[in-house]
């Protein structure tokens, strides 16, 4: 870690420079020769990365940034605070500390927390900026967390991990035991320490296999920013042989949604029908859930085909996703394209639908955006249909 960075000229350079192309920058002589023109334009990226996702850090004198990397892949300020909002006790140990965000959001619920991290450089970084931030019930230690937690030789009423991969060579869908630290093998041991684990985990592990490989699965949240699925959290109890709920959240600008289902407590009926006046679209947290026939048996809607995941009503009910009135319906045919669709301006979206989006765009000439929205699914009678709709 070097302090050089922290010269006041310096500082006054990054923050004037912030949003600016990294590489128009990278052309220019470096103006302090006494540090390395790499490690500056590294606090400009990572400080410009962290404007919207880290507004705290970003408005905070005198902090210091990793690679811009590590920054893209830490918390985002919005899921660390929703992380908070689950634990509570008088200590809790983040056995993959990283950038350090979900700590401090930690530190706001639990009286002492400590954050392990296996790269020394970046646990002397987090430290100093927890000095910046005022911070001062956070313990850094720098080296293995198993040896730290071992060491420490205390009970936690939460242990936190957040396991990175170990390679991508196994592709985009993996599991746990290929992330490290390596939670299903350690499991017994975290046990021991703790009553209570919270494990973070990427959006793309399948839920069915991240099931297989933990036990004592009390809740599982699903977590998504601006409609994007960000993290699973899995939380943990020793012990705990109940129904597993499914707590879903969509946390947008102006609103946070949520809905929550137990997993397989009984099966949901769907009902079906032909488009109604109103159509509803689940957000992302929800389609990640798998929860289609839980969240259209609890708000009374029915579903257009078994594999659409689209709903609809005759009366207006508030719904945790986007919500349409549908102006028209049609089979999806050459004349009725032609008629109402082609050389036109829409939003489009598939759902359940042969055709990809972009191919319905090129095959029909309709341009991107406007006021009009259009889904292309299945109804109920397997007939290809085109919803033209207005978002309410």
């Amino acid at each position: 870690m070097n302090l050089d960075i922290l010269n006041p000229k310096i500082q006054d350079f990054i923050n004037l420079n912030i949003g600016v192309a990294i590489s128009k920058l990278a052309l220019q002589k470096n103006p302090f020769p006494t540090v390395e023109w790499a490690a500056i334009l590294n606090q400009i990226a990572a400080k410009t990365k962290a404007k919207e996702k880290l507004p705290t850090w970003f408005s905070t004198s005198n902090i210091i940034y990793p690679s811009k990397i590590s920054v893209e892949q830490t918390s985002s300020e919005k899921t660390a605070a929703y992380k908070a909002s689950i634990v509570s006790g008088e200590n809790l140990i983040d056995l993959t500390g990283g950038f350090g965000i979900d700590d401090y959001y930690f530190s706001k619920k639990i009286k002492k927390v400590v954050h392990c991290e296996i790269n020394t450089e970046l646990s002397g970084i987090v430290q100093h900026n927890f000095k910046q931030l005022n911070i001062e019930n956070i313990t850094c230690h720098a080296g293995d967390s198993l040896e730290i937690l071992n060491s420490l030789n205390l009970k936690w009423d939460w242990i936190y991990i957040d396991p990175s991969r170990r390679s991508d060579t196994k592709g985009k869908v993996f599991m746990l035991k290929d992330c490290l630290p390596n939670v299903p093998e350690y499991l017994d041991l975290y046990f021991t320490k703790s009553d209570a684990v919270l494990i973070k985990t990427a959006p793309i592990l399948d839920i069915t296999a991240g099931l297989s490989e933990l036990k004592y699965v009390k809740a599982i949240h699903i977590v998504a920013i601006d409609n994007e699925v960000k993290e699973l959290l899995w939380e943990l109890n020793k012990g705990y042989v109940g129904n597993i709920k499914i707590k879903t959240i969509s946390i947008a600008k102006d609103k946070t949604e949520s809905f929550d289902f137990v997993l397989n407590e009984k099966q949901e009926i769907p009902t079906y029908s032909l488009p109604l006046k109103y159509l509803y679209e689940p957000n992302s947290s929800i389609m990640k859930s798998g929860g289609f026939d839980e969240v259209g048996a609890f708000y009374r809607l029915n579903k257009l085909h078994k594999h659409s995941h689209l709903y609809t009503s005759n009366d207006l009910v508030s719904f945790p996703g986007r919500i349409f009135k549908i102006e028209n319906s049609f089979i999806y045919s050459k004349i009725e394209m032609k008629q109402f669709l082609e050389n036109k301006k829409a939003n489009v979206t598939t759902r359940n639908f042969p055709e990809t989006v972009e191919n319905i765009r090129k095959k029909w000439k309709i341009k991107e955006g406007g006021n009009v929205y259009c889904f292309f699914t299945t109804d109920e009678n397997n007939n290809k249909i085109v919803l033209i709709c207005s978002k309410l």
